[in-house]
């Protein structure tokens, strides 16, 4: 890599592996809403030198296994009531159905979703997991990441604040999990702010659970959610909790970087999406506080410009699905993988399907695990192209 010369004394210091303060962060910031063009120049750079020219991706189904949710949001509409059109209830049956055509398309990643302790507030809920010889719903995502492995695929679960004994019997079967931490700052859950109604927001609770992952050496996918309110210097104390946690522990493989956008039938539906030049910003940002994370913006979230954030220092493009929607996003559909191969191609790197787990954290799983990955594994540590295509 050709070594740059920056203006900014602390940029220089980042390519040159040195740590940098909070308040140069803050500076460094300040200095790009002026002119952003040190700041992406440097976030590229330093993506080239720990990640090179490759990007990737995970081919997944997205399961959505229960959309009751304990909490509310401002900003969310996965969430549904009892008697909603949208609610869902996966039964084992649909389940092992939705694995079959997830085979049948190549898929390598079963995302398993629910909402946060649905059990706790709906008899609705209850009465779902008694049908199907279940007391939880950790206890249904147990078997239903055992299926998904028998399948061939394998799961990456994301069901919010699980216990530590849950987290425990999930690692067995899920060679990674996820938690959103979106925002360290506890004014956000003040009352009118979008986390008021979420307790399971609260950033003491998400942070005891990602430590409980440190603790287990799950390999870990968290994030932060730009354009809920925050203020830069909440933005800049999350990205610093989350590299603090994995200087602790190791554990974090991926931080994605998720841009706000409004949904008519929420309490925020009139407020603007990320402002762009702020959440690029925010994502070259994110790579000079960690410069040797994977980072991933969802292109389904940036339909007509997800191929810039190439330049801003992302690697990963997340779980891209041929198959079934985003039931997070519902009104944002997966771009075509061919189509996201193209673009990554015109912008000079060479696009990967990855495994839910990235290559460096594959120390972390069982033999089990492992041994039902090398079915399809290239000497890279990704999945063999053949599989995917």
């Amino acid at each position: 890599m050709n070594k740059l010369v920056l203006n900014s004394e602390s940029l220089n210091n980042v390519l040159e592996n040195k740590v940098i303060s909070r308040q140069e962060i803050l500076e460094i910031y300040n200095d790009s809403t002026k002119n952003s063009r040190e700041l992406f120049s440097a976030a590229q750079n330093l993506r080239k030198k720990f990640k090179k020219n490759s990007v990737t991706f995970s081919k997944k189904a997205f399961f959505n296994i229960i959309n009751m949710c304990k909490d509310t949001c401002s900003y969310c509409t996965y969430k549904a009531e009892p008697g909603e059109e949208k609610l869902s209830l996966m039964s084992k049956q649909q389940i092992k159905d939705v694995l079959e055509l997830a085979k049948k398309y190549r898929c390598v990643e079963a995302l398993f979703v629910t909402g946060e302790r649905p059990e706790q507030r709906y008899q609705e809920a209850r009465d779902w997991l008694k049908e199907n010889g279940f007391k939880s719903t950790a206890e249904y995502l147990v078997h239903a990441s055992e299926m998904a492995l028998e399948m061939g695929l394998f799961p990456h679960t994301n069901a919010g604040n699980l216990e530590f004994e849950e987290l425990k019997e999930l690692k067995k079967t899920n060679v990674s999990m996820g938690i959103m931490l979106e925002n360290i700052s506890d004014r956000l859950t003040e009352k009118g702010m979008p986390h008021h109604l979420a307790a399971s927001k609260r950033p003491k609770t998400r942070l005891e659970v990602l430590e409980n992952s440190g603790k287990l050496g799950i390999p870990m996918t968290t994030g932060i959610l730009v354009g809920i309110g925050e203020n830069i210097e909440e933005i800049i104390d999350s990205l610093l909790a989350i590299k603090n946690l994995h200087n602790q522990f190791g554990n974090i493989q991926e931080v994605i970087i998720q841009n706000f956008q409004p949904k008519q039938d929420t309490r925020m539906r009139d407020s603007p999406s990320a402002d762009q030049t702020y959440f690029k910003t925010i994502v070259a940002l994110s790579r000079v506080i960690m410069p040797e994370m994977n980072i991933q913006i969802p292109p389904n979230l940036s339909p007509a410009s997800y191929q810039d954030f190439l330049q801003l220092g992302i690697n990963d493009w997340g779980g891209i699905s041929p198959l079934t929607p985003d039931f997070v996003n519902p009104e944002f559909s997966w771009p075509e993988i061919s189509r996201v191969d193209n673009y990554s191609k015109d912008a000079g790197f060479e696009l990967g399907c990855r495994f839910p787990v990235y290559p460096e954290f594959f120390s972390s799983l069982s033999k089990e695990l492992r041994d039902k990955m090398k079915l399809i594994e290239n000497e890279a540590g990704l999945v063999k192209e053949e599989y995917w295509r």
